[in-house]
């Protein structure tokens, strides 16, 4: 993803010792670059959403369980590396990356033989996680554009309106973004193509930054209230729903960025094609029954009873709702998977079931069941 013209990836490894991240808290209106040099800065930056959605948090919890490892006492290695595991797992409890991702490097180290060899083996598998969820997403966009080209076909006139919901773009990724690389790929093939944003409250994640970076890329696109995607449908003026998610069943069942089940009901209601788009490791492979299994984290109340935003050229920070009403903030819903029109991976497009899913990752079944 090009910012200004210059390319960057959204986590990236600066000094041996010196992970960088783009502080998403500060977007749109500040572009900043923070370091972490401790595995207790990347779960910070996870917890307090300086890095968020599903690739990312995976890529960020890998690069963190590299600085773990180069920093853990050598005469308890295993122990802290293993307590620096934990913590990053208990920031965000919904996001399946986060675990895989740690499991992962856990895996990667426990092969290696002294502390030397671990730490080079927890820096390759970090460097492997994020290079892997850069590809694997652009693999998304190869698949997904296809959608977008067969609408725009049989359309006579007008541009291709999608629409999607929270931020599963380049900044939720590594790059390349999963909602957003058919996005990309379309527009950089030359189809005339316009994106609806929904704001998404409480954080605002799809005016903050789906807004910013489709704006960075040249998309055209329009910001909406949350609670305008049904009435756009029913106008026949969205053409094609995609979202991204932080934990798939591999029956199907999506959850995703609180909003999503609604917007899927509205497509459902009004036939408009629901695509979830996502990398193979957001799926849970254990998790048959999305609604009752999958954890859904619930945020502070200042997130619902306050906004922020650019006033007087500073950013500053306002009450909503009266000081003393209580207030609910769950991150997550659950969409189940009857009304998912199919699922765009990197290995190409299925439909949000079990046996669908199996046949395009028969490999990732056979791991589980052993």
């Amino acid at each position: 993803m090009n910012v200004n013209g210059t390319h960057f990836r959204t986590i990236w490894l600066q000094d041996p010792d010196r992970v960088r991240i783009i502080d998403q808290t500060r977007l749109p209106h500040r572009f900043v670059i923070e370091d972490l040099r401790t595995a207790e800065e990347a779960a910070v930056a996870i917890k307090e959403m300086h890095v968020r959605g599903a690739g990312l948090i995976g890529a960020t919890a890998g690069y963190g369980m590299y600085l773990a490892a180069l920093h853990a006492p050598r005469e308890r290695f295993d122990e802290a590396l293993a307590e620096a595991g934990a913590r990053l797992k208990a920031t965000r409890p919904t996001a399946v990356n986060l675990e895989w991702a740690v499991n992962r490097q856990l895996g990667a180290v426990s092969q290696a033989g002294d502390v030397d060899g671990k730490i080079a083996a927890a820096l390759a598998t970090a460097n492997a996680i994020a290079d892997e969820d850069a590809e694997h997403c652009r693999a998304i966009g190869r698949h997904g554009v296809a959608l977008i080209e067969e609408i725009r076909n049989r359309k006579k006139s007008g541009p291709v309106n999608v629409l999607t919901h929270c931020n599963a773009g380049w900044l939720a990724f590594v790059d390349y973004g999963s909602a957003t690389a058919p996005v990309y790929a379309a527009f950089d093939s030359g189809v005339d193509i316009h994106v609806w944003v929904d704001e998404t409250r409480p954080r605002n994640q799809g005016a903050n930054l789906t807004a910013w970076e489709l704006g960075q890329h040249g998309v055209p696109h329009t910001v909406i209230a949350d609670n305008t995607g049904g009435h756009l449908m029913q106008h026949g003026m969205v053409d094609l729903a995609i979202v991204g998610t932080d934990r798939t069943t591999h029956t199907g069942d999506v959850a995703n960025k609180i909003g999503t089940y609604l917007k899927a009901l509205a497509a459902k209601d009004n036939g408009v094609p629901f695509y979830v788009a996502l990398p193979s490791s957001t799926f849970d492979w254990k998790m048959r029954d999305g609604l009752a299994e999958i954890p859904i984290e619930q945020r502070g109340a200042d997130e619902v009873k306050y906004i922020e935003g650019l006033c007087g050229g500073e950013i500053r920070k306002v009450l909503l709702t009266p000081e003393s009403s209580r207030t609910a903030n769950y991150g997550f819903d659950v969409t189940p998977a009857r009304l998912v029109t199919g699922l765009i991976t990197e290995r190409g497009i299925c439909e949000a079931k079990e046996e669908s899913i199996a046949g395009l990752f028969p490999d990732k079944k056979r791991t589980h069941a052993s």
